[in-house]
């Protein structure tokens, strides 16, 4: 490539921002010289188990989006195939490395150890900048929340007026797929990826959906509309934090009652996104270690894989439960209260590994976030030590939050003539009234694993007995120390009280 050798050449790395605007990496690095955007398709990353189809269609809309709004500064998205350490040496003499820090899984991780040594080891300055309210070499959770804030509040980065052009770089092109033998993974209700999908998706969001969220966050009847969705968007850096929440608290000067606590109830799950990245960030072994020890061995696998198919299928014999797995298998998406239950049910009244049902998910998932997927599978599956232990009744969730079964209908069209009375206990039917209902149960659409109010009881009993045991507490205040909210204002001689205030359902409502 051809370079003023008077203007050092500065590499911009993208890796989950796929934007230019609030890009600090990519503003300063234009400041100090010539600037060579650069996306690295791995495909090691692409064939780790948590990876998956539907996530790299969103990212490849996201990177055609990002090639344009760079081509519009002058100097398009060049994309290179292949471990990064290998990509960098083959782009020739470069005096600095920009991007944004990253809580990725762990073979991110050792990327990032490994790109930094070889900067190292060349004298290249490699420039890592905070993205997210999430803290690298983080002390102490005091003061944590101050600090969001401020970050918050500071102004966007605006991007680059212009890019000088580079001669003799060929741009690449972008890849159908980014690893040969990419499972292929149909998802035709995924939203679409790009950063004007992104900011049509807050638009109407905060213009008209979101006005009653903290009304609809919970039910998936009304969520796929009143959730904001944006978490793909936030997932893979196509809007920023800090403008999704300098945009949302501008709308509550005047508002009324009503939408001042829809936006407050939005912008505290903004929050706790970072919150839970954090708790990777300062603990990487969380995404496959249990967060206190005491739980090593309960639930170690292999799962039972009859077990495992069924719930990954949707087939588990109780259709809320069913109908949300289905749902997540052809849109990408379920909202937090459904994806709670969805890990409950499998990690207690299925006494499934979490590891094995977090992959699962985790490919599922469009707006898959390992900061906050791993934390909330152990959340949920109570091997955290420092979280009230939450075993959902998939049946009383049914009623309580699809109580026509209008969700259930739409899902599993098995059920779809079930009669209200029935629709949440379809085994309850006689014969006649399956035969009415053109429900055959064992036959059209399955009946329960296992009896959920037993498996609940055993798995209580199973769980409870660990906690009681003698050295589970001072463990699980030193969990709370290091990854605890501090923002309850709860006084730290009470460490029961401290262990319950750590948020639970809370993160992805988004």
């Amino acid at each position: 490539m051809r370079t003023d050798p008077a203007s050092p050449l500065q590499i911009v790395w993208f890796k989950r921002d796929l934007r230019v605007a609030d890009h600090a990496p990519l503003t300063e690095a234009a400041r100090r010289g010539p600037v060579l955007p650069l996306y690295v398709v791995e495909p090691d990353l692409w064939s780790e188990p948590d990876a998956s189809g539907r996530q790299w269609a969103f990212v490849r809309e996201a990177l055609e989006a990002l090639r344009a709004d760079l081509a519009a500064l002058g100097r398009p998205l060049v994309l290179r195939t292949g471990e990064v350490v290998r990509v960098l040496e083959g782009l020739g003499p470069f005096a600095a490395l920009w991007s944004h820090e990253e809580t990725g899984n762990a073979r991110t991780y050792r990327r990032d150890i490994a790109v930094g040594a070889w900067c190292r080891a060349r004298g290249i300055v490699w420039t890592e900048l905070p993205q997210f309210g999430v803290v690298r070499r983080l002390r102490s959770r005091d003061g944590w929340a101050r600090r969001w804030e401020t970050r918050m509040a500071s102004a966007p980065v605006p991007p680059p007026d212009a890019l000088p052009p580079l001669t003799g770089v060929d741009p690449g092109a972008i890849p159908d797929v980014p690893v040969p033998g990419l499972a292929a993974d149909p998802c035709p209700g995924r939203q679409p990826g790009g950063r004007a999908a992104g900011l049509a998706t807050l638009e109407s969001f905060l213009g008209e959906r979101g006005r009653t969220y903290h009304r609809d966050l919970s039910s998936p009847v009304t969520a796929f509309r009143g959730c904001s969705r944006l978490s793909p968007h936030l997932a893979h850096g196509t809007l920023s934090m800090r403008e999704i929440v300098q945009a949302a608290r501008a709308d509550l000067p005047g508002a009324d009652p009503v939408r001042r606590r829809a936006i407050g109830a939005f912008v505290e799950r903004l929050h706790w996104h970072c919150h839970f990245i954090q708790k990777l960030e300062s603990q990487p072994d969380l995404e496959v270690r249990n967060a206190h020890p005491a739980y090593d061995g309960l639930r170690d696998g292999p799962a039972d894989a009859a077990t495992l198919a069924a719930w990954a299928r949707g087939e588990t014999g109780w259709p809320l439960v069913d109908a949300c797995m289905r749902a997540l298998i052809a849109t990408g998406w379920i909202n937090f209260r459904m994806r709670a239950m969805l890990v409950a049910v499998a990690s207690y009244h299925l006494w499934l590994p979490w590891r094995d049902t977090g992959l699962h998910l985790a490919r599922l998932f469009t707006d898959y976030e390992p900061g906050i997927h791993w934390n909330q599978m152990q959340m949920q599956s109570g091997t955290t030590g420092i979280n009230t232990i939450r075993i959902y009744n998939p049946v009383k969730q049914s009623q309580d939050h699809d109580p026509e079964g209008r969700f259930i209908r739409r899902w599993i069209p098995e059920l779809a003539r079930v009669p209200d009375h029935a629709i949440h206990t379809p085994w309850t039917l006689d014969r006649t009234g399956q035969a009415a209902a053109g429900c055959r149960i064992g036959t059209d659409y399955p009946a329960p694993v296992v009896d959920h109010l037993e498996a609940a009881r055993a798995a209580r009993d199973r769980v409870w007995a660990v906690r009681r045991g003698g050295a589970f507490t001072a463990e699980a205040d030193r969990i709370q120390e290091t990854h605890g909210s501090r923002r309850s204002g709860l006084p730290p001689s009470n460490p029961t009280r401290r262990r319950k205030a750590d948020p639970g359902q809370t993160v992805l409502d988004l």
